[in-house]
C-alpha cells in the first residue's frame, strides 16, 4: 500500500469495509446475533457494537476529544475492559440501536475529512480501523461457521471466476542467504508486530509448492494419524485428548465411508484438491511428524512467498510485498476477499505464484508455521496498545491470508496470530523437508 492515501482512498476503504459487515448480519435475528457462551466466538451483537466503539475509541474521541455517542458505550464495548465471558450478560442494545450508532459514527468519520486531505496521523488512524472492522468481518465469517450458520451473501462472490485446476504436488528449492524478516519503514501502514524488518539467518530448504490438501490430509487421518501418539508433541497430546479428536473438526463419514464436511449450515462431499481448512496447529505438527516434514518457520515462509534467487541460486536481497511482484492483489492472483465463498484447489492461481514457484501464498487459507509469535527487536506498541503486545509468547505465527480475508490488508510481511489449539479459523498449512 502505498505511504499517500487520499481522504477520498480512506472513505471508500471504510465504505466497503461496513457493507461487508453489513452483509455478514443481514437476516440474523436477535437469538442467532446473541449465539450460544463460547470460549472462542464473540456474540455478534457486541462484536457490531464494538467496531463502532472502535473507530469512535480512536477518532472521535481520541484525536478529536469528542464525547461518546452512545453513553455507556466504554462499559459495554471496550475489548480490554469487558472480559469476554460477560458479553452475553450485559445489557446490549437492540440491533436497530447498534446500527444506529454505528452509523451516526461512521457519518462522522466520513465528514470530518469534507474538503481536505488528512494527516499522517489521522491517514494510520483511519487505516486501523478499517483493518481492524476487516479483521472483525473475518471473525464474523468464521463464527457463522461455527455455529452452523447459512452461508452469506458478499457482493463480490458474483464477480468469482470458476477454478480448478487440482492438486499442486512437489516441493521447490529454496536457496540460504539473510533475509529481513519483517516490515521496512516507509511503505506505508504498517502494524505493530512486524516493526521492523531485521537480519536472520536461513539456511537452504526445501518448501511444498502448495499447502497439503484434504486428499493428503485424510490418508493421515485413516493411518491412525490421530491415535499415534508419537505424533503428537506433549502439549498436542493433551490438547487431543482433551477434545477428542479424530479427524479435523468439521469432517463426518457418509453412508459410504466417503467423508463430508460441514460447510456453514450444509456438509458437502469433501473436495479431495482443496487445502485441508480448519485444523489446529497441534494438528498440523502431527501430520509433519507422520510425514516426516515440519512445518517452516515465519521467515523461511516469509523467503518463499517474497524474495528470489540470486544467480547463483541463493537467496537474493530484495523483496517482493506480494509473491507475484509489486501490484495489488486481484481476482486473477488471489482467492481472497471472499469472491468464492470458500476455498478453492490448490493448483488454483498460477499468475500468483512466487518466484520460487510456490503457489497461493496469499489466500485460499491461512498457513501455520513453526514460530511462537513473538516481538521483534525493538518492539514498541503502537496506538492499539492491545493488538499484538498481550498475546507475545501464548499464540503461534500464520502467514499468508484466506479466502474472507480482504486483500488491502495483506501482504507477504503480514502477522497473523493464533493460539495453537484453535480450528475455528480458516487455517491450513504447508510443509518443508527435514
Amino acid at each position: 500500500m502505498s505511504a499517500q492515501v487520499s481522504a477520498a482512498d480512506l472513505v471508500a476503504m471504510l465504505q466497503d469495509s461496513r457493507a461487508r459487515t453489513l452483509e455478514l448480519v443481514a437476516g440474523l435475528d436477535r437469538d442467532r446475533l446473541m449465539g450460544p457462551r463460547s470460549d472462542i466466538v464473540n456474540p455478534l451483537l457486541w462484536e457490531i457494537g464494538h467496531l463502532a466503539w472502535f473507530h469512535e475509541h480512536f477518532i472521535l474521541c481520541g484525536l478529536d476529544g469528542r464525547p461518546p455517542l452512545m453513553e455507556g458505550a466504554d462499559a459495554l464495548y471496550d475489548s480490554a475492559r469487558v472480559a469476554h465471558a460477560t458479553r452475553w450478560s450485559i445489557p446490549l442494545p437492540p440491533l436497530p440501536e447498534t446500527l444506529g450508532y454505528m452509523a451516526s459514527v461512521h457519518e462522522a468519520l466520513v465528514r470530518r475529512l469534507a474538503g481536505r486531505e488528512p494527516t499522517p496521523r489521522e491517514a494510520e488512524l483511519y487505516q486501523l480501523v478499517t483493518f481492524h472492522e476487516d479483521m472483525h468481518d473475518e471473525a464474523f465469517t468464521y463464527t457463522r461457521q461455527t455455529l452452523g450458520y447459512p452461508v452469506p451473501t458478499f457482493a463480490a462472490s458474483a464477480c468469482a471466476r470458476d477454478t480448478g485446476a487440482g492438486p499442486w504436488p512437489g516441493d521447490v528449492a529454496v536457496g540460504g542467504g539473510t533475509w529481513r524478516l519483517g516490515s521496512e519503514p516507509g511503505g506505508g501502514f504498517v502494524f505493530d508486530n512486524e516493526k521492523w524488518a531485521h537480519p536472520v539467518p536461513i539456511a537452504p530448504f526445501r518448501i511444498a509448492r502448495a499447502p497439503v490438501t484434504n486428499a493428503e490430509f485424510a490418508v493421515f487421518v485413516a493411518d491412525s494419524g490421530y491415535r499415534v501418539s508419537a505424533y503428537w508433541d506433549a502439549e498436542g497430546v493433551r490438547w487431543r485428548d482433551g477434545c477428542g479428536a479424530e479427524h479435523p473438526i468439521y469432517w463426518t463419514r457418509d453412508g459410504t465411508h466417503d467423508w463430508t464436511v460441514r460447510r456453514f449450515d450444509r456438509d458437502e462431499p469433501l473436495a479431495p484438491d482443496q487445502p485441508v481448512i480448519h485444523v489446529s496447529w497441534h494438528e498440523a505438527n502431527a501430520y509433519c511428524r507422520w510425514a516426516g516434514r515440519r512445518l517452516p518457520t515465519e521467515a523461511e515462509w516469509e523467503a518463499a512467498a517474497a524474495g528470489g534467487p540470486e544467480p547463483d541460486g541463493t537467496l537474493g536481497a530484495a523483496k517482493r510485498p506480494y509473491p507475484w511482484g509489486q501490484t495489488a492483489p486481484t481476482p486473477e492472483r488471489a482467492n481472497l476477499d471472499g469472491g468464492h465463498l470458500g476455498c478453492v484447489e490448490v493448483g488454483a492461481y498460477p499468475e500468483g505464484d512466487s518466484a520460487w514457484g510456490c503457489r497461493q501464498m496469499l489466500g485460499n487459507v491461512w498457513e501455520w508455521t513453526a514460530s511462537p509469535f513473538l516481538p521483534f527487536p525493538g518492539f514498541a506498541p503502537d496506538a492499539y496498545r492491545e493488538y499484538s503486545e498481550p498475546a507475545f509468547g501464548t499464540r503461534k505465527v500464520l502467514r499468508g491470508g484466506a479466502w474472507a480475508t480482504r486483500s488491502r490488508m495483506v501482504d507477504a510481511a503480514y502477522r497473523n496470530f493464533f493460539g495453537p489449539d484453535r480450528r475455528d479459523v480458516f487455517a491450513g498449512f504447508r510443509t518443508v523437508a527435514l
